[in-house]
């Protein structure tokens, strides 16, 4: 079940929020862990015992190792925690890719292949993990107490708003909030204001989006090798590209707006993962703006861990910059093409280290400008890598970039998707005009007056209106971060 489903809109959502609402305090913990069992069991039934059972027992690994006095016994227990969810996350997530590349080296030499039967991939596995670590590690590191109750840890793990598909919700960020709050009127409303602005960015952009995007490179990951590269040129590739990089843009910022809305709803602060991020004059801001939990979550448990920048070594720290954003493209998805995705990234945040920050600074306003356009070429070159796994297709697919072909070939692009494209464009890009920026801050951020909650609550109530109708009179409707 996706968050932009009719099930999940017209039944799900309001029969939760209705028993939400009439329960007493003391339940309502209750009430949001059966639903996001029932939410996850609906997409994943046999793989919601495994992690039910996997969060069981890091509770108690971690609840023993808190009790504890012996600093050996300490990191021990806090070893087997993280590599009990590690340990999952491999298997479920990589088994296939390295019995795939073993099997691979094999037959180059030769010798009979491995037998092995695929294992399917438990939905959100990528996300939840990360939050068992940062329940492990915080509570090892004292930053925070450990829960009080299992049931409540298991809430923090499963909680259906945020599970799928983040953000990475750090535990010392939301523990107290889990064992004692109170959700007002302002806190329902302006969740519901946040939620109809993610839908109708996921359901009336990234969804029309989307659609053209497969219509040139198909639907999935394999389809892409059934392409008749002969009807592609240039200026088609181009579209494709510029297209799926405002697609994964608005799909997933806008699943987590939906997250972010409905935590508030139930009086939860879940932590921003988008600031504008095409906005950005360099790498290194843009990773500070794009999926900014999960550059939170490298940073504090993988970066500063590795020595970060206080190693006096400057290759150390390239290194440790490169590897950082290498493990982050292999988080992303078990292929070769999120490794040179995430290294592809790696080597621009060392060049902007070694000379390229400098370089713009030198050049004053005209440097502004410039490394905005750098910074989402390079982006949008980096999306390749993404969003094709099969390399040599990748290879292909560049080529028809930089063919400069423009013979004739019919287009699939039709005057709905440039009108969306040219929306999206200026909704990417509008903050950066600062009486917009107002605009932008005071929809997210800010407090309404009487007159704005009633023109919000109009306008979003249009938004979910129109998405709704938008999701049923069309059955392509895909999640990008679903399958991670």
């Amino acid at each position: 079940m996706v968050f932009s489903s009719i099930s999940f809109l017209l039944y799900f959502l309001p029969i939760f929020l209705f028993l939400y609402y009439l329960s007493a305090k003391k339940h309502k913990n209750w009430v949001i862990l059966a639903a996001s069992i029932f939410f996850y069991s609906w997409g994943a039934p046999k793989f919601v015992f495994i992690l039910l059972a996997s969060t069981f027992v890091d509770f108690y690994l971690v609840r023993w190792m808190h009790q504890t006095d012996e600093k050996k016994k300490k990191k021990l227990l806090l070893g087997f925690s993280i590599a009990i969810n590690l340990g999952l996350l491999a298997f479920f997530k990589y088994a296939n890719f390295f019995v795939e590349n073993v099997n691979s080296f094999l037959s180059n030499f030769g010798g009979d292949a491995i037998q092995w039967t695929k294992i399917a991939l438990p939905i959100g596995i990528s996300f939840y993990t990360f939050q068992t670590l940062t329940y492990s590690i915080d509570v090892y590191r004292k930053v925070h107490k450990p829960l009080k109750k299992v049931w409540d840890y298991i809430l923090y793990i499963m909680m259906f708003p945020q599970l799928i598909a983040g953000p990475i919700v750090r535990f010392n960020t939301i523990a107290d909030q889990i064992e004692d709050r109170n959700e007002t009127d302002n806190d329902r409303l302006l969740g519901f204001y946040r939620f109809c602005i993610g839908l109708a960015k996921k359901v009336l952009i990234a969804n029309v989006l989307g659609a053209a995007v497969a219509s040139v490179i198909g639907e999935s990951p394999e389809a892409v090798l059934q392409v008749d590269w002969g009807m592609v040129n240039s200026a088609i590739a181009w579209w494709c590209i510029l297209a799926y990089t405002f697609q994964i843009y608005f799909d997933f910022s806008g699943y987590s707006d939906m997250a972010i809305g409905l935590g508030r709803m139930l009086g939860f602060k879940f932590p921003e993962n988008f600031d504008n991020p095409y906005t950005s004059r360099s790498i290194t801001e843009f990773w500070r703006r794009w999926h900014i939990t999960l550059g939170a979550f490298m940073r504090e448990y993988l970066y500063f861990p590795l020595g970060g920048s206080k190693i006096k070594s400057r290759s150390r720290i390239y290194f440790n910059l490169w590897f950082v954003f290498l493990m982050s493209g292999l988080w992303h998805g078990a292929s070769w093409n999120f490794v040179l995705w995430g290294a592809f990234h790696g080597v621009f945040l060392i060049l902007e280290r070694v000379f390229l920050l400098d370089l713009f600074k030198k050049m004053g306003k005209s440097g502004s400008i410039i490394g905005l356009l750098y910074c989402f070429f390079v982006v949008m070159m980096g999306w390749v890598l993404f969003f094709i796994e099969d390399l040599s297709s990748v290879g292909t697919f560049y080529s028809k970039l930089f063919a400069f072909d423009f013979s004739h070939v019919s287009s699939p692009y039709t005057n709905e998707f440039f009108f969306i494209l040219s929306v999206a464009i200026f909704f990417a890009f509008c903050t950066l005009l600062k009486p917009i920026q107002k605009i932008h801050d005071l929809i997210y951020f800010g407090e309404y007056n009487s007159w704005q909650i009633i023109l919000m609550f109009v306008i979003t109530l249009s938004l979910f209106a129109f998405s709704v109708a938008s999701i049923a009179a069309s059955s392509f409707n895909p999640f990008i971060y679903y399958r991670f």
